[in-house]
C-alpha cells in the first residue's frame, strides 16, 4: 500500500444508521471524525420508500430522508463527510491504513467499520423496477403496509421460514416460494410454516418476472419445474429473502469473521481482532438486521473508540 499522506484520529467507513449514529458520538466526543460514505451514501435505507418504526418519526419518514438528517446531524458536530469508498486496508502497524478510491491512503488511530450488507436478489429487471413500490427485503421493515394483502415471499431457509410467519399475522394470504421440492429451514421452523393456515407453500416454484402496472406490484409470474406450467399470482407485495451478503470483501484476511463472511466482535463491544478497529451495524449483525439496532451499535462502537483512546493515552 502507498504511504499516507493523510492522519485522522477516528475514520469511520460506511454511512448508514451505525456509521452516522457513530459519527455523531464520536464527534461529540471530540475525535474528529472522517467519513467515507460508500458508492451508496445512506446504505440501504436510502433504496426504501417509508420508514415507520424508527422512534422519533411519528408520522414516519423516507429512507432517504432519515439518512439526511443524520448527515446533518452528524456534521453539526463537526464530522467531515466524503464521497468514496475504502478500496483497501493494513492494519499491520501502529497506524491504521485505509485507502481510498484506490489513490488516496489514510492513516487513522482508530477505525470503525460500518460497512453494512446488501441483501442478495434474484437479478430480474422487474425486481429492481418496484423495489420500494412492493418489492422488498425485509418482512419486518416493510410487512405492515401489507396488512390485510396477499403478498408473495421467494426462499427455503430458515429466514424464508420467519418472515412468511411474520407476515402470515398481518397478511391475508402469503405464498412462499419454493425452488426446490423441499425447505433447507430447519425442522422447527419448518413446523411453524406448515402449521399457520394463511401460508401456503409453493414447492418447485421459480419466480420469472415481478408484475405491476408501472407504479405498483400487482402479481408475481412464477414456473412449476414439476408441471411445467407458468401462473400468475395476484399478490401486491413481493419479498425476497435469499439472504444478505456482508460487505466485508476487503477486511478478508485482515478481520476475523464467520463462514457468511460477517465480522466478529468481541462480547458486548465492537472491538474486532485488530486493536482499534470497531465493527457495527449490519456488517456483524445478522440476527436483527434493523436501523434502529444498527444505530445502537454505531453509539457503542464510537464510545469503544473513544475509551480505547482514552486508555492508550493515559497508559491504562
Amino acid at each position: 500500500m502507498k504511504t499516507a499522506t493523510e492522519h485522522v484520529k477516528c475514520l469511520i467507513i460506511g454511512s448508514g444508521p451505525a456509521g452516522y449514529t457513530a459519527a455523531i458520538y464520536a464527534a461529540r466526543a471530540d475525535l474528529s471524525p472522517v467519513m467515507y460514505t460508500g458508492i451508496v451514501p445512506g446504505g440501504q435505507l436510502t433504496q426504501t420508500t417509508e420508514v415507520e418504526n424508527f422512534p422519533g418519526y411519528p408520522e414516519g419518514t423516507q429512507g432517504t430522508a432519515m439518512m439526511d438528517d443524520l448527515q446533518k446531524q452528524a456534521e453539526r458536530f463537526g464530522t467531515q463527510v466524503r464521497f468514496g469508498y475504502a478500496s483497501k486496508v493494513d492494519f499491520s502497524g501502529a497506524k491504521h491504513l485505509v485507502e481510498i478510491d484506490e489513490n488516496h491512503v489514510i492513516s487513522a488511530d482508530v477505525v470503525i467499520i460500518a460497512t453494512g450488507a446488501s441483501a442478495k436478489w434474484l437479478g430480474l429487471p422487474s425486481e429492481q423496477k418496484y423495489n420500494g413500490f412492493g418489492v422488498s427485503a425485509c418482512a419486518v421493515c416493510d410487512g405492515f403496509f401489507f396488512k390485510n394483502q396477499d403478498v408473495a415471499i421467494v426462499g427455503a431457509g430458515d429466514t424464508a421460514a420467519e418472515e412468511a410467519t411474520y407476515l402470515a399475522k398481518l397478511c391475508k394470504k402469503v405464498y412462499l416460494l419454493v425452488r426446490r421440492d423441499e425447505f433447507r429451514a430447519s425442522k422447527a421452523m419448518q413446523n411453524r410454516v406448515m402449521n399457520t393456515p394463511n401460508i401456503e407453500i409453493l414447492y418447485q416454484t421459480e419466480t420469472k418476472e415481478i408484475v405491476g402496472d408501472g407504479k405498483n406490484v400487482t402479481g408475481v409470474l412464477v414456473y412449476n419445474n414439476q408441471t411445467k406450467t407458468e401462473t400468475t399470482l395476484s399478490v401486491t407485495g413481493f419479498f425476497v429473502a435469499i439472504g444478505h451478503q456482508p460487505n466485508t470483501d476487503i477486511f478478508k484476511d485482515v478481520l476475523n469473521m464467520d463462514e457468511s463472511g460477517y465480522l466478529i466482535t468481541q462480547a458486548n463491544s465492537t472491538h474486532t481482532n485488530v486493536a482499534g478497529v470497531f465493527a457495527c451495524g449490519d456488517v456483524q449483525d445478522k440476527i436483527y438486521r434493523q436501523a434502529i439496532t444498527a444505530a445502537g451499535s454505531g453509539c457503542m462502537a464510537a464510545l469503544d473508540a473513544e475509551r480505547y483512546l482514552a486508555a492508550k493515552e493515559y497508559g491504562n
